[in-house]
């Protein structure tokens, strides 16, 4: 009886246990249910509501740029498909990302007729360039080019013979022909780049030719002989004016590509009738070199403390990435003031990792002494083993 009576518990308990168990699932599943229904009801619109703001967004962006810029900047199908190169299936050009924050100038740097002529818009294509528009898109369209176009001088004249007018488009400058360039450092007032460079029988004559006065004027030749002989074969310099410095060292058979801007005056056109290669590209731009490849970097007056402290900080760390080990670095006349090149910038240049081959600080006294202005020209070499 007491066997009969167990199993007749064991029964009943085992019956409340599942009907307990099903009456939780239930639950469990209509909570579920009503769960998935709610958040389907109440999300969908938001997505939709955010895609449609995201769209309306992308599209009233687009809405201000010019079709042509839209047409360079689109992505394009690669003909043949997926490329392990690219790791896509399609092609992005590439341009500056301050391009489209300045929509009045793009418009008109971008409005032209496809397969017809560019305007003559120099100057309007470096204002943009200089906002930060760095690469420039491409254009559909030839280039303004001289009219009269004669031969340049061949080489090694070309070297210092003064390019004939006709080379160079003149609409961007103030000067119309290479004459008053020349002499603009006597018959005119104030401020202008490189004022006297395109007197080639002037100063740019005995440029780097010799050591001179307190120390701080490498000569080339100086320069040269830190190094093993024949080491040095190609380089760079930055903001180098008419390349003149390009022009001594291919003298001696060592290859120098010149960064130039065209600030009122045709400096890209004269290096290039000189016979070496200019770079059309702002002191912004990262270096167009691979890491670890070029032999000699050099840069006078152009790094100095105009250029906001963490800028500077990342182009002498790109100067540092394209020179290959063992690779010297000019850094010639950075001027600042006294109390910025103790406190701010002889730790800012120490910090990048160069070896210092050369170090020299004087006064620079142009401006009067009461300002206090520091120049340094030093020889840094990026070191030959372990400079990563």
């Amino acid at each position: 009886m007491d066997s009969s009576h167990k199993q007749k518990c064991l029964s009943t308990n085992l019956f409340f246990f599942f009907l307990l168990l099903s009456t939780n699932l239930i639950t469990l599943l209509l909570s579920s249910i009503f769960y998935s229904s709610s958040s389907s009801c109440s999300l969908n619109p938001i997505t939709t509501i955010t895609t449609t703001s995201a769209a309306s967004t992308s599209n009233h962006d687009e809405d201000h740029l010019p079709p042509e810029f839209l047409a360079f900047t689109s992505a394009y199908q690669l003909p043949f498909g997926f490329n392990t190169n690219f790791d896509s299936d399609t092609m992005l050009a590439p341009v500056g990302r301050a391009c489209t924050q300045f929509p009045v100038h793009l418009r008109h740097y971008m409005s032209y007729n496809v397969n017809g002529s560019c305007p003559d818009d120099e100057l309007l294509a470096q204002k943009l360039l200089l906002k930060g528009c760095e690469p420039l898109p491409r254009r559909r369209c030839r280039a303004a080019a001289p009219k009269n176009y004669v031969e340049p001088h061949p080489l090694p004249a070309s070297f210092w013979t003064t390019p004939a007018d006709s080379s160079v488009v003149w609409t961007a400058y103030t000067c119309k022909n290479y004459e008053c360039l020349i002499n603009r450092r006597r018959t005119q007032k104030g401020f202008d780049d490189c004022k006297d460079c395109f007197d080639l029988q002037g100063r740019e004559s005995s440029r780097w030719r010799q050591t001179q006065g307190s120390g701080l004027d490498f000569s080339i030749d100086q320069v040269l002989a830190a190094k093993p002989p024949g080491t040095i074969r190609i380089g760079l310099d930055i903001g180098g004016g008419v390349a003149t410095f390009a022009v001594r060292m291919r003298e001696r058979n060592i290859t120098i590509v010149t960064t130039s801007m065209n600030l009122n005056g045709p400096f890209n056109n004269f290096i290039a009738s000189r016979g070496v290669v200019p770079l059309y590209i702002s002191i912004s731009q990262r270096l167009p070199f691979f890491d670890n490849t070029l032999d000699i970097i050099h840069s006078m007056h152009v790094l100095s403390n105009w250029i906001p402290t963490k800028l500077l900080h990342f182009v002498l760390f790109d100067i540092y990435r394209v020179l290959r080990p063992g690779g010297v670095f000019w850094l010639d006349h950075f001027f600042c003031d006294e109390e910025q090149f103790e406190q701010v910038y002889a730790p800012l240049i120490e910090s990048v990792g160069f070896n210092k081959l050369k170090w020299v600080v004087g006064r620079k006294l142009d401006r009067g002494p009461e300002l206090r202005e520091m120049y340094l020209s030093a020889l840094l070499e990026k070191p030959l083993n372990n400079s990563w």
